[in-house]
C-alpha cells in the first residue's frame, strides 16, 4: 500500500479552505514545496515558507488567500494518482475553466503550470488542477 503524499497535501489545503483557516502546516518534500510555490506564483495562496523543526525535519507553511471572505481556491483536484498515472503531451492539456484555473504538471524541466509547459513545449504527468 502506498501513500499519496501529493493527494494528502491537496486534501489538507481543500479542507482548510472550507473551514476558512488562515494557514496550513504540512511535512516538507521537494514536490509539495514546488507545488506550493506554483500556487503562490499564480496567486492562489498568499505565502509559502519553510519552518525548521530540528532533527532534519521541516514543515511547509502555506498561508491561504481569501477575498471578501471567500477562498481564492474554489476547487483543487488530483488528476494523476499512484494507481492511475495520467501523462499528456502539451497539445492535449486543456485549459481549466476557460483559462481561469491552472493545471500543474511534472515534466523533465521540473514542476510547471500548463502555461509554462506550453512555452517550453514539454508535456508530462498532470498532477492536479486548481481554479
Amino acid at each position: 500500500m502506498s501513500i499519496d503524499c501529493i493527494g494528502n497535501f491537496l486534501t489538507i489545503i481543500r479542507n482548510a479552505t472550507r473551514v476558512s483557516k488562515t494557514f496550513v502546516l504540512v511535512p516538507h518534500s521537494s514536490m509539495r514545496y514546488a507545488i506550493a510555490l506554483l500556487l503562490k506564483q499564480e496567486g492562489f495562496v498568499k505565502d509559502v515558507s519553510v519552518e525548521e523543526l530540528g532533527n532534519n525535519k521541516k514543515n511547509i507553511k502555506v498561508a491561504l488567500k481569501y477575498v471578501g471572505g471567500e477562498s481564492v481556491i474554489h476547487e483543487i483536484k488530483r488528476v494523476s494518482t499512484p494507481g492511475c498515472r495520467m501523462y499528456s503531451s502539451i497539445a492535449n492539456v486543456k485549459p481549466v475553466i476557460g483559462g481561469i484555473g491552472i493545471s500543474i504538471l511534472t515534466t523533465s524541466r521540473g514542476v510547471l503550470t500548463h502555461k509554462q509547459a506550453k512555452k517550453l513545449n514539454v508535456g508530462g504527468e498532470v498532477l492536479c488542477t486548481v481554479w
